[in-house]
Order: C-alpha cells, then sequence, then structure tokens
C-alpha cells in the first residue's frame, strides 16, 4: 500500500479523499493556488505545496507542476479527484514516466473514453446502446446546421472533451444550432482547451440514469445506479440512489452493459457509465466517465462501500474480494449541491467571504455534509461555486427527503447567496415527491425561472410562533436587566402583533417549562425548545412537528429562514402595529434603462455600439463567470446611449453596461 498520496485536486473532492487515506493510514500532499492558500483542503493535509497562480490554467492545470510537487515530497500515488485533469491523458503518461501510481484507469481506458465521438464508436462495438448522432468534428456553424437538420430537431451540441454542463447546447431550429455551436466551442475551448463539438439526436422526456462501476481489470462489478435528472443547465442539483424509476430486470440490462463497455477497455478502477432513459425504459449510452463521479456519495451510503478506498487499493494493484452477489442497494439516498450562486436573480454565481458557515451536525448513516470550505474562507471567482454536498439517507425515498429538508433547514450560510431555497422548492414540488423526473423538470416546473412563489407552502404559524417565543425571551431578558419588571408584564398581558411582509398576526405569549405557550387565531400552540440567545439555529418541536429555523435578531426584528422561506418578523406593541401601517412605502428605483452584470464576471463581447437600434431578444453582450459563458440580450425595442464597459474589462455585479435611450 502506498505511504504517501498527492490530491492533484482542490474543495471538497480533495477533503473527501483526504480523509479516507487518513482512515487507511496514508500520509496526504495537497497541493494549492494563490487563491487557495488557506483553503480547508490545505489545513486538513498532511504536507502542501503552492503550484501557482488563482487561475487553474496556471496551477491546478499545470501537469509539470504537479509532477514535480511529487518528487519533492515523495508522493508516490497521485488523486486526480474530478474535473480539472482527473481525465487527462497526458496526466497519466507524465506520472507514469516519473514513476508516481496514477488512482484511477490506465492511459488507454482515459484515451478511449475521455473523446465522447471515440467512446461512442467503441459502446457500439462493444454491444451498448447509443444515441443516434453525427459522431465526426463538425468544422464550423454552417456545417452543423446542415448536420442538425439532416438528424432532425431537436439536437444536443455537445463538447467532445466536455463534462460538467459545459460544452452543451440543446437547438430546435437553425439559429439555435449556429448560435450553440459557436458558443459551445467557445466554453469548451476555455474549459479543457479543445474546441472539438458533435451533434447527437436530443431525446425528449429523458432521464438521466448512470451505473457506477468497479474493476481491476479481472473482476467488472455494476454497483447499482445512480438517478442525476435534476439537472439545470445540464448541471446536476440532486442525484439519488436508487433510481425510482428503474425496475430490477433494468438495472441488470444496464449494469451488465456497462460492464461489457469496462471489459472493452481494460478498465481498472472506480468509474461510471452515463445512460440517457426514454419513458420507456429504453437506455442509451451518453458517455463514460474515468473518475470518480460528484455524486458517488449516494452510492457508498447505500452500498456501505468506500468507493475511494477501492480506487487508491486498485491503483496499489490489489485485487477486488467483491463479487457482483455481494452488491445490495439498501435504503435510500439522497445529495443536495450546495452552490454559492443566487436563486432569485436566475442564479447568477455569488462570490465572497463566508461570515458564517455551520453545516449541518453529521450524523454517521444518516447526514453526511462533503465540503472543502470553512468559516471566514473565500468562494472565490476562479473555480466552481459549489460550496458543499449534503447527502442522506433513509430506509426508504419518503425518509431520506424528510431528513434532507431538515438538514438543509439547518444549513447555515450567511456571506454569500445559496441555493438552499431552490434545493428546498425542488423537494417539495408534486413530482419530485412522486419520483417523476426528467432531465427537463426544473425548466417545466419552473418555467418563468425561480422566485419566492415557488417556495414550498408553509403554515404561518411557524415563523410567526417561532418569532413571538424569541421575543418573549429578548424582552423577558432586557426588562431584568432594566428592572422594569411590571412594564413588561403589562406588554405580555396585551401581546404583540407578529408582521410578516403584509400580514398582521396577533399573538400572546408565556413562557411554560418546555418552552412556550403561543395564543394565535384562538388556537394554542405549544412550543418545546432549548434555545438560548446567540445561537443561530431555532431546534423546536411545534405541535408534534420537529421544526428547524434559522434565527437572526434584529432589534425589534428577526430575520427567520425556513422551507426555503426567508422573512422579517416584525414584532409590535398592539399600538406600533397600528402606526406602521400608516407609514408609506418607498418604491425601488428604475434601473430598466441600463444593462447591467447580473454577476461578477469578464466581459468577453459587446455585440452593439453607441446609437445601435437593437430589438427585444437580441445578443447585446457575453460576460463570463465560473467558466461559464452567460448571453445577456435585450428585453425590448430601444437605442443605446452609451457604451459604460469595453470586452476584456472586469465586472461587478450590477456594474453598468450599457445605458439606453429613456
Amino acid at each position: 500500500m502506498f505511504e504517501k498520496i498527492l490530491i492533484a485536486n482542490r474543495g471538497e473532492i480533495a477533503c473527501r479523499v483526504i480523509k479516507t487515506a487518513r482512515r487507511m493510514g496514508i500520509k496526504t500532499v495537497a497541493v494549492f493556488s494563490d487563491a487557495d492558500r488557506d483553503a480547508l483542503h490545505v489545513d486538513m493535509a498532511d504536507e502542501r505545496v503552492h503550484i501557482g497562480a488563482s487561475a487553474s490554467a496556471q496551477s491546478y492545470l499545470v501537469i509539470d507542476r504537479l509532477v514535480q510537487a511529487c518528487r519533492d515530497t515523495g508522493a508516490q500515488a497521485v488523486h486526480p479527484g474530478y474535473g480539472f485533469l482527473s481525465e487527462n491523458k497526458a496526466f497519466q503518461t507524465a506520472l507514469t514516466a516519473a514513476g508516481v501510481a496514477f488512482i484511477g484507469p490506465e492511459t488507454r481506458a482515459i484515451e478511449a473514453m475521455g473523446d465522447k465521438i471515440e467512446s461512442k464508436k467503441l459502446a457500439a462495438a462493444a454491444g451498448v446502446s447509443t444515441v443516434p448522432g453525427h459522431m465526426g468534428i463538425i468544422a464550423d456553424a454552417d456545417e452543423a446546421v446542415a448536420i442538425a437538420r439532416s438528424i432532425g430537431y431537436p439536437v444536443m451540441i455537445k463538447a467532445s472533451a466536455g463534462g460538467g454542463g459545459k460544452g452543451m447546447r440543446v437547438a430546435r431550429t437553425d439559429e439555435e444550432a449556429r448560435e450553440g455551436f459557436l458558443s459551445a466551442a467557445n466554453e469548451a475551448r476555455s474549459s479543457f482547451a479543445d474546441d472539438r463539438v458533435f451533434v447527437e439526436k436530443f431525446i425528449e422526456q429523458p432521464r438521466h440514469i448512470e451505473i457506477q462501476i468497479l474493476a481491476d481489470g479481472e473482476t467488472f462489478l455494476y454497483v447499482g445506479e445512480r438517478e442525476c435528472s435534476i439537472q439545470r443547465r445540464h448541471q446536476k442539483v440532486i442525484e439519488e440512489a436508487p433510481s425510482p424509476f428503474l425496475t430490477p430486470e433494468v438495472r441488470k440490462a444496464m449494469g451488465e452493459q456497462a460492464v461489457a463497455l469496462a471489459r472493452a477497455v481494460d478498465y481498472k478502477s472506480a468509474g461510471t457509465v452515463e445512460f440517457i432513459v426514454d419513458a420507456n425504459r429504453n437506455f442509451y449510452f451518453l458517455e463514460m466517465n474515468t473518475r470518480l463521479q460528484v455524486e458517488h456519495p449516494v452510492t457508498e451510503m447505500v452500498t456501505g462501500l468506500d468507493l475511494v478506498e477501492w480506487m487508491i487499493r486498485i491503483a496499489a494493484g490489489e485485487k477486488l474480494t467483491l463479487r457482483q452477489d455481494d452488491i445490495r442497494l439498501n435504503g435510500w439516498s439522497l445529495e443536495c449541491r450546495i452552490y454559492a450562486e443566487d436563486p432569485f436573480r436566475n442564479f447568477l454565481p455569488s462570490t465572497g467571504r463566508l461570515v458564517r458557515y455551520i453545516p449541518p451536525i453529521e450524523v454517521p448513516g444518516q447526514v453526511r455534509v462533503d465540503t472543502g470550505v470553512q468559516e471566514g474562507g473565500e468562494i472565490s471567482m476562479f473555480y466552481d461555486p459549489m460550496v458543499a454536498k449534503l447527502i442522506t439517507y433513509g430506509k426508504d425515498r419518503r425518509e431520506a427527503t424528510s431528513r434532507m429538508r431538515r438538514a438543509l433547514d439547518s444549513f447555515y450560510i450567511r456571506g454569500i447567496s445559496h441555493n438552499i431555497p431552490f434545493l428546498a422548492s425542488l423537494l417539495s414540488r408534486e413530482r419530485f415527491v412522486e419520483g417523476r423526473l426528467t432531465t427537463n423538470f426544473i425548466a417545466e416546473e419552473y418555467p418563468n425561472g425561480f422566485d419566492a412563489a415557488h417556495l414550498p407552502p408553509d403554515d404561518p404559524t411557524v415563523l410567526v410562533s417561532v418569532a413571538a417565543a424569541v421575543h418573549h425571551k429578548v424582552v423577558a431578558r432586557n426588562a431584568k436587566i432594566s428592572g422594569q419588571i411590571k412594564g413588561h408584564e403589562k406588554k405580555v398581558r396585551e401581546g404583540w402583533v407578529v408582521r410578516l411582509g403584509d400580514t398582521a398576526y396577533p399573538v400572546k405569549v408565556r413562557a411554560t417549562s418546555g418552552g412556550h405557550e403561543v395564543e394565535m387565531d384562538d388556537r394554542l400552540i405549544a412550543i418545546t425548545h432549548a434555545w438560548d440567545f446567540g445561537q443561530p439555529l431555532f431546534r423546536a418541536t411545534i405541535g408534534d412537528r420537529p421544526v428547524v429555523v434559522q434565527i437572526e435578531n434584529r432589534g425589534v426584528a428577526y430575520h427567520l429562514s425556513h422551507a426555503g422561506s426567508q422573512e422579517t418578523a416584525l414584532v409590535l406593541t398592539p399600538e406600533a402595529a397600528h402606526y406602521a401601517d400608516l407609514m408609506p412605502h418607498k418604491a425601488p428605483p428604475d434601473l430598466s434603462r441600463f444593462l447591467l452584470s447580473p454577476m461578477p464576471g469578464l466581459l468577453v463581447s459587446l455585440a452593439v455600439e453607441e446609437g445601435a437600434e437593437i430589438k427585444a431578444g437580441e445578443t447585446l453582450a457575453v460576460v463570463e463567470a465560473m467558466k461559464m459563458e452567460n448571453i445577456l440580450r435585450a428585453e425590448r425595442d430601444g437605442v443605446v446611449a452609451r457604451v459604460h464597459a469595453r470586452p476584456g474589462d472586469s465586472l461587478a455585479v450590477d456594474q453598468k453596461i450599457l445605458e439606453f435611450e429613456v
């Protein structure tokens, strides 16, 4: 077994590999860029090596520096994680030349499966079902349009070296095919230094289901499936194992085809074969990822296997001690990806410092948090915006989902925007609860984008009663400090008015031995809790319902977060509430005459100039952030009055790009 390994990655996956290596008694080496100097994975590792500037092209993607780090530290093997160089043949070859083991498959498998065009040809030859399409390299946009017409719309334009949703576009018209080709090629060039793209038929109402495999070159196993259909812009958001859609017969057939493909390339390590599955459970090969998947924890939760451990053991020359009959899928597991993005602003990336970061309490076998950040750390514009992966387990899908909802309520993040409200909304949708999933789920459930109206409906008594109980403790403490006990008792007898938005709820509160009782709408609500000052989470049982509410005291107001909702509760005396109703409302400023940058990023291109007439829907600018190109379009007809930014400029959130004539 290796004595020391280097992790050629960062963030949560580096931390996750370090945990297994530590349990196995293996020392670890972390590499870091300028931006990651104080990152969690750097703190966790036994040794650390600086490898360059913040941009990944100058650090995590520089093969020579990683190989040199192995030489300098005596690392005998490298775990590449996912992304970056995890499926890079040149990296594997360079490590081999330096006498360093690669914890992953051999060069042949990486080369064959890393090119999506060649992998489809190999899959077809191995008897694996494949999607109809044009497997040749496309020269330009005109050829892309011609091929799309010959296949028949809709089509998917994809980067040959792509992954993680980058370099992928769906086209339903000639215009979309032309634009999609250019955008996919640009994104692929930026992310993978390879701008080759191909076209295949886009299957309507598809599910994305993948098979986990383990192989040592002699024994080949399929380790169940993962349902990854909940996606936004081809980026997975929620994954689960097993799939609520597959039958045992289809699972077996998919697993056997995945194993056949692994045998065809003499696969050795953990890997994933991804399939598209239609409404009739016909399945088609999508791609093979010759690395560890982001969503691997759900498989670990339902099988009890440590996939990273098996990757290390196989790379060290050990053989699998498992057989296919040993693989059992027990219970259910869900994974939610926590991203630094603002779902209320079209999921714009959010960068900045984690002022507060308190993940849910991990419970072995029930709640798991894979993260690469810590309180005080920074979410950088240079890398993927993932903050953490939240994984829950239950005896069935319902229990796993219930635990996930409570865990999301317990995830306390301040300083950046995050997608927890969106995740809470997804889990509450009727289609999700019933398991009726497709890769179009988000587009169909949120056709006009996400807003507060999509949050799960909740009985207002939860937030009202929590605000009332907390305020009762605050007022009682203040009265005790000031000595005004009699005045406090009078206020308690009179009660308060709790305002949530535009709605007022008269309440009366009294303390009990186990918490509080709140009288509201002629009902007596019992709240059992042990909350005390300074605690950001109000854990309670309201009636017989366990709840977690995030709370921040802001004077007589309390900022509350629960089930994705974020509300400010204002607790007033009846007289103060009367005067509050008379206060005028300030109208928000009119920003419609500006094109503002919706995120921090780089202005890649500007399609108009001063004096240009524009039409609604016309492309105005392209902003790149987190390695993704974002096309900004005109919302209505108009004339450009002034240009405030030029291509190459670094933009802040809401920075002016264009100004229109009024």
